[in-house]
C-alpha cells in the first residue's frame, strides 16, 4: 500500500514559528508535523509514502521524514498545482496499482487507516473520505422567540465536514483535475454519480495553521502521545 501527501503548505500564518519550513515540517513535540502521519500510515501497513511539495524541498522532506518505517520520495511541482494537482503530479511516481491513501501533510487526525481501507472496499465508490463533526467555533445562543433559553459553549453541529484524508481507487486518481482542488472538481463529480463515499470519523482533528492552533498541537503531542505514534 502507499499514500500521497501534500506537502505544499507553506506556513505563512504560522509566522515566525514555522521557522521558515513548509508547513508540514514544523516541529511538533520535537518532530515534524507529518512524521505523525506517516507513522500511524507505517502502523496500517503502508510501504511507501509519495510526497507533493514545491520544486526544491524534495531532500528537506525525504530527510526529515526517513526512520519512520516506509519508504519517503518526493516530487516537486514545477509550479504551483493546487491540492488536487498536487496529488495528480505525486500519484504519476506510483509504482503499485489499486486503492492509494490520499491525506493532508499539516494536520493531526487519529483516524485508524486499516478500517477506513476496509470501509472504503466494503463499500465500493470511487473515493472515500474521512469526515469529522463539525464544533462551532463559537458558543450558541437558544432563543424562543424573542426569549434567550439557553448558552450552549461550542457545540458540536448536526454537520460533517471532510478532514483531508482519503482512500482512492484508480477511478478517482484518474479523475483528478492537473491544476486546482480535486474537492471542488473530482469529489462533486463522483458525489453527482453516487461514486463517493463518506468514513466518519469522531475522534482527534486538528488542524495547524496558526500558532494558537500550533501551541494546541504541542499541548496533544504531550497529552496523547499514544495515538500520535500508533
Amino acid at each position: 500500500m502507499e499514500a500521497l501527501l501534500l506537502g505544499g503548505g507553506r506556513g505563512e500564518r504560522l509566522g515566525d514559528a514555522a521557522a521558515g519550513l513548509p508547513k508540514p515540517l514544523v516541529r511538533v513535540g520535537g518532530r515534524p508535523l507529518a512524521a505523525y502521519m506517516v507513522a500511524r500510515l507505517a502502523a496500517a501497513g503502508v510501504s511507501r509514502v509519495i510526497v507533493a511539495c514545491s520544486a526544491g524541498q524534495e531532500e528537506l522532506f525525504v530527510e526529515a521524514l526517513a526512520g519512520l518505517g516506509p519508504e519517503i520520495d518526493a516530487v516537486g511541482e514545477p509550479e504551483p498545482l493546487g491540492r488536487g494537482g498536487g496529488l495528480r503530479h505525486a500519484a504519476g511516481l506510483r509504482r503499485e496499482p489499486g486503492s492509494v491513501y490520499a491525506l493532508n501533510g499539516d494536520e493531526l487526525v487519529d483516524v485508524d487507516f486499516k478500517q477506513l481501507l476496509g470501509f472504503h472496499e466494503k463499500a465500493g465508490g470511487a473515493a472515500t473520505i474521512t469526515v469529522v463533526p463539525l464544533q462551532s467555533p463559537f458558543g450558541i445562543v437558544e432563543l424562543e422567540d424573542d426569549a434567550v433559553t439557553a448558552f450552549r459553549e461550542a457545540p458540536r453541529l448536526p454537520h460533517w465536514v471532510s478532514c483531508g484524508v482519503y482512500v482512492l481507487a484508480e477511478e478517482a486518481v484518474a479523475r483528478l483535475p492537473e491544476r486546482g482542488d480535486h474537492e471542488t472538481t473530482t469529489f462533486p463529480e463522483l458525489a453527482a454519480e453516487g461514486r463517493l463515499r463518506a468514513y466518519r470519523h469522531d475522534g482527534t482533528w486538528l488542524t495547524v495553521n496558526t500558532p494558537k492552533e500550533l501551541r494546541r498541537a504541542e499541548e496533544l503531542a504531550a497529552e496523547q502521545p499514544e495515538w500520535l505514534s500508533a
